[in-house]
C-alpha cells in the first residue's frame, strides 16, 4: 500500500518511556503480526519517517504500533504528542519475518521486539497455536498482555539478562518446540541465535527482524 494518511485512534502509555497508537486501518492494508510499515509525520515541517512493527494480533479495524520515546528522537516524541483524531502517514506493510498460522511460536524479542511479541503471541493464542515468548529488557514494556497470555496458558519469561545466560530460558527453550521468531536490535539477534542454537534449535530456520545497531 502506498503512503496514505490514517487517523489515530488513541495513544497509551505501555511501559517506561514507551507509547502505543492504535491506528486506523485504511482500505486495502493487509497486514499479519510481525510485519512492519513505515509511518511519517510532518515535525517541524518537515517529513520525517521511521519504521514501526506491528503489535495488534490483526489489522482488520485498527492496528497498532508501539513506539519507544526517546526525547532525542526526530519522531516518536512527535508521536506520542499526537491526539485522537490526529493524523499520520503509513506505507506498507513490509517484511516477511510475520506469523502464518503456525501451530506452536517461539518468540524470542529484545527491546521494542515486545511489539511483534505480543501480537503474534495473541493471534496464535486466540488460533489454539502453542505460544512461548522470551523477553528481554531492563524496562519491559506490555507487561499487561504479557501477563495476560501466560494467564491463558502461554510461557512466557522476561529477563534482563542475555538469554544465552539465563537458565530459566536455556530450560524454556528446550522444551519448547515450534516456529522460532526473533525482533529486536542487532545485538539482541545474535544473543538469541546464541541462546537457540544452545537449546537445540536451528537458528537458520527463524524469522528474524533486525531492528539496526543498537
Amino acid at each position: 500500500m502506498d503512503a496514505t494518511e490514517v487517523e489515530v485512534r488513541a495513544v497509551r502509555d505501555v511501559g517506561p518511556a514507551t507509547v502505543a497508537l492504535e491506528l486506523a486501518t485504511p482500505a486495502g492494508f493487509d497486514a499479519r503480526p510481525g510485519q512492519f510499515v513505515q509511518v511519517r509525520g510532518e515535525v517541524d515541517g518537515e517529513a520525517v519517517t521511521r519504521h514501526y512493527t506491528l503489535s495488534s494480533p490483526s489489522a482488520e479495524e485498527t492496528f497498532e504500533i508501539t513506539v519507544g520515546v526517546d526525547p532525542e528522537g526526530d519522531l516518536s516524541p512527535w508521536l506520542a504528542e499526537r491526539d485522537p483524531g490526529d493524523t499520520v502517514g503509513v506505507a506498507g506493510p513490509y517484511g516477511d519475518a510475520y506469523y502464518e498460522d503456525e501451530a506452536s511460536v517461539v518468540v524470542l524479542a529484545g527491546g521494542p521486539g515486545v511489539g511483534p511479541a505480543v501480537g503474534i503471541g495473541e493471534r496464535a493464542a486466540d488460533d489454539g497455536s502453542d505460544v512461548t515468548v522470551v523477553y528481554r529488557d531492563e524496562e519491559p514494556a506490555h507487561e499487561d498482555r504479557l501477563r495476560a497470555l501466560e494467564a491463558e496458558g502461554a510461557t512466557v519469561v522476561m529477563t534482563t539478562e542475555p538469554l544465552s545466560d539465563d537458565d530459566r530460558v536455556r530450560e524454556v527453550l528446550s522444551a519448547a518446540d515450534g516456529q522460532p521468531f526473533v525482533y529486536g536490535f542487532a545485538d539482541f539477534l545474535a544473543d538469541a541465535e546464541d541462546a537457540l542454537a544452545a537449546a537445540g534449535h536451528d537458528p537458520d530456520a527463524a524469522k528474524a527482524e533486525n531492528f539496526g545497531p543498537s
